[in-house]
């Protein structure tokens, strides 16, 4: 055992674990700083135990090294003490253990997304709003080390061969890599964080992204069996949205799940989850969307859930949809509901299918009753603006009556969206249909 090991084993023994508290935010490091991290850190690697570290708990291995750090810090540099010390070991720590810089971002409970530019410009995410970040890296190469780190134990690579990776970490947080050639200023990391405890309908309501009578009004729908596509931009709340509505299927029904990456999390027992894969590192071998959705209609599924549709697999689900697996449910990017319908139908055009338009508007007429619209505002907020129905085709058009809207009033003295959602009083033409399955609509719809 050499004398780092034996320092090791001494602050495993004597260090309290109260004192080494979570990273939060810290001011940005000089060159100086960084030299001394880089220094420690290349000690550290060389001196401690990586299986050792490795059966640690995260709490005991942080702790372990970030006193073997401290320890360092005051051999090479004897005038750095104090609280000046603690913060460069959380640095050292972080680079041994986590991703660097940004790791006490992707620990903030309330961070949901972290965006890294270039070395000295990273953001996150926090209730709906980007605020920048005064996390810094020292350089290029830095960034791509931590990006490396990312996707090293998803058997993922990225260089100029393949500039760019799109993945899913263990948590099931969403991360994409970009670098140059592609990304000409700097590589970049996008990593979109995986909630633990997914909002529920409940929740929604109290966050005002849709009423009480709404919510009473979707679930009527989805317990009915009509087939729902949810649009909205990036970041609106779609997945949070498809993932709180399908609470409301009966548990009886068997569910299978298409997504790239795995994003819902399903309170159903009888639930399949399949998730599309990227060809290999020689280019073979991948699983599409369209392929996991035609493989589904051989698993006796009661609905098919598609987690977002983005290419010819929009094809297919329109004809599962059509043939007996109605009450499916999927997302599609875009900013209105005639949006939504439009981007479906060229889906299926740039797919290559050979069909006439009007033959896939009737797909998309019959396969798809209710259209659900979301939108993020200034204040972050995010809420259904918009639900429609699909009520038929009038000669070449796809025809929709309006059910309920949001309608934005102004901001309040702090900013926040003031509005109020209100139903349009039309009747839809499935109210029969759910009257004679014994599944009531709100009153004030009737």
């Amino acid at each position: 055992m050499n004398r780092w090991q034996e320092r090791l084993a001494e602050v495993m023994q004597s260090v309290p674990r109260e004192e080494h508290a979570a990273a939060g935010s810290r001011a940005p490091l000089s060159p100086s700083q960084w030299g001394l991290i880089a220094r420690v850190h290349e000690r550290l690697i060389d001196d401690l135990d990586s299986a050792k570290i490795q059966a640690l708990g995260q709490e005991e291995a942080r702790e372990a090294v970030e006193a073997a750090a401290r320890a360092t810090i005051g051999e090479l540099a004897p005038n750095v003490v104090g609280l000046e010390r603690d913060e460069l070991a959380a640095h050292v720590a972080d680079e041994v253990l986590g991703l660097g810089p940004i790791e006490p971002l992707v620990n903030d409970p309330s961070i949901s997304e972290v965006l890294v530019n270039a070395p000295e410009i990273v953001y996150f995410e926090r209730e709906g709003i980007i605020y920048r970040s005064d996390v810094q890296f020292r350089d290029f190469n830095h960034i791509m080390r931590i990006a490396e780190r990312i996707i090293a134990p998803l058997g993922r690579r990225v260089d100029e061969a393949s500039p760019y990776v799109d993945a899913r970490l263990a948590d099931g947080s969403r991360v994409n890599i970009i670098i140059p050639p592609v990304a000409p200023d700097s590589p970049t990391i996008s990593i979109r964080k995986f909630r633990a405890d997914r909002y529920r309908v409940h929740d929604l309501i109290d966050v005002g992204t849709f009423t009480d009578e709404m919510s009473q009004f979707l679930r009527a729908c989805v317990r009915g069996r009509l087939s729902v596509l949810i649009s909205g931009g990036a970041a609106t709340g779609k997945t949070t949205l498809l993932n709180a509505l399908s609470a409301f299927i009966p548990e009886s029904e068997r569910i299978v799940t298409i997504e790239d990456p795995n994003e819902l999390k399903l309170q159903q027992p009888h639930v399949v989850r399949l998730e599309a894969r990227p060809p290999n590192l020689e280019g073979r071998n991948a699983v599409t969307q369209r392929d996991l959705v035609r493989n589904a209609l051989r698993m006796r599924p009661d609905r098919i859930i598609v987690g977002e549709v983005r290419g010819s697999e929009s094809f297919d689900m329109l004809q599962a949809m059509n043939t007996g697996h109605e009450g499916s449910l999927t997302t599609v990017h875009a900013n209105s509901p005639r949006d939504a319908l439009a981007r479906v139908e060229n889906m299926v055009l740039m797919a290559g299918f050979d069909l006439p338009v009007r033959a896939i508007r009737e797909q998309i007429a019959s396969a798809i009753h209710l259209v659900v619209q979301l939108a993020r505002f200034v204040d972050g907020s995010r809420k259904i603006v918009n639900v429609s129905e699909i009520s038929g085709m009038e000669s070449q058009t796809v025809t929709m009556q309006e059910l309920f809207r949001f309608y934005q009033e102004g901001l309040d003295d702090n900013g926040r969206v003031v509005g109020q959602h209100v139903c349009t009083g039309i009747q839809p033409r499935f109210a029969e249909q759910l009257e004679r399955a014994g599944i009531p609509l709100p009153t004030a719809m009737l």
